[in-house]
């Protein structure tokens, strides 16, 4: 069974602003980890922020939030620099929320004064009954008077984000927010938390190198390479559509075959697929491990399990085919009475097949 969540209290709502970033450039003091990053969150967006390790992804933040200070380029908030220059903005003044990957609590603070910590310019009565509310809309309202080390993990990052959002801030900017959570509470509070950025309607980056999690959270995901953005859109189109095979790997696990394109055709062992865009020259096609359905030996493709794992809701199959010096990976549903050894045929579903040109990265 999965955890459970307290009721908690609903979220009073944020102005949410627009965040934008115009060809910002940063580095400190060797290669660039940003390198012209021109990016638009509208209000109220959730904006996935993910690539490999090193990419930028975290840097892009600080840059937001005012905790470093780009080389060139601008930040904007609703149209008005808070870093460029011509103008930097102390974060205090930002109106953005931050929450950090290790949920920066103090183990010397009760709960409450956490989230209270944040809540300046406001009495302290006001302040803390703040705080309390903010509590008691991550579900932790009876436990303020506690002190971090007392709680879970998942629960430390709820009190994490009581307090980025008790300010009710117009920018919510989370740093892997989930890492340090197993993957069943991970999911558990995961969704407990876009359900409390929805219901602030503050506009908010989330940064992740997990796929799943970005295409998860996300309205639009922003995919980061080498200190640039080198994908923006929604989750299905960048899943589907992907314009470069960086961005294809980055999203699924591929089987991936070199062939030669000709008149807008690409044949190879796995079958002849349309080339795309690419009518003559070198091409790479890649078959996601989806894309394969089983059938009986004689029928379509000849195949013969060499692997078989069960995973749960799938089978992970190494098939080895004609024409290919490595197995195929497939995953298949009701692959049960599958053994190791097996010749089957394999039909290959083409919507579950991309090209690139063998040039592209």
């Amino acid at each position: 069974m999965a955890p459970r969540i307290a009721p908690r209290a609903p979220t009073p709502v944020s102005i949410a602003a627009h965040l934008a970033f115009d060809d910002v450039h940063h580095s400190y003091g060797g290669p660039e980890s940003v390198r012209g990053v021109t990016l638009s969150v509208d209000p109220g967006e959730v904006v996935s922020l993910v690539g490999p390790s090193g990419c930028g992804k975290t840097t892009l933040l600080r840059l937001a939030a005012g905790l470093e200070r780009p080389a060139s380029g601008r930040v904007l908030l609703d149209g008005l620099e808070i870093a460029g220059p011509s103008n930097f903005v102390p974060p205090e003044r930002r109106g953005i929320g931050l929450m950090f990957q290790d949920h920066a609590l103090f183990p010397h603070m009760t709960n409450l004064e956490n989230v209270r910590f944040g809540l300046r310019g406001f009495s302290r009565v006001e302040a803390e009954r703040q705080a309390a509310q903010a509590l008691d809309r991550v579900g932790l309202g009876n436990r303020g008077a506690e002190y971090p080390h007392m709680l879970s993990g998942g629960e430390q990052q709820r009190v994490a984000l009581a307090r980025a959002i008790a300010p009710r801030p117009a920018v919510i900017l989370m740093d892997e927010p989930f890492s340090g959570l197993d993957s069943r509470l991970r999911d558990v509070v995961r969704a407990e938390t876009l359900s409390i950025l929805r219901e602030a309607r503050a506009t908010c980056v989330v940064v992740t190198h997990d796929a799943e999690e970005a295409m998860r959270m996300g309205d639009r995901i922003a995919l980061m390479n080498q200190g640039r953005v080198v994908e923006f859109g929604d989750p299905q189109m960048i899943y589907r559509r992907p314009q470069s095979l960086f961005a294809a790997r980055f999203f699924c696990e591929m089987n991936e075959l070199t062939g030669w394109a000709h008149r807008g055709q690409i044949d190879t062992p796995l079958g002849t697929f349309p080339a795309g865009e690419i009518a003559e020259g070198e091409a790479v096609v890649c078959v996601r491990p989806q894309a394969f359905d089983l059938q009986a030996a004689g029928t379509g493709l000849p195949g013969r399990i060499v692997a078989h794992r069960f995973v749960g809701e799938v089978d992970l199959l190494e098939i080895a085919m004609p024409g290919l010096d490595e197995p195929v990976l497939a995953r298949v549903r009701d692959a049960v009475n599958r053994k190791e050894g097996e010749d089957v045929g394999v039909e290959i579903d083409p919507a579950e097949v991309l090209v690139f040109a063998a040039s592209r990265p």
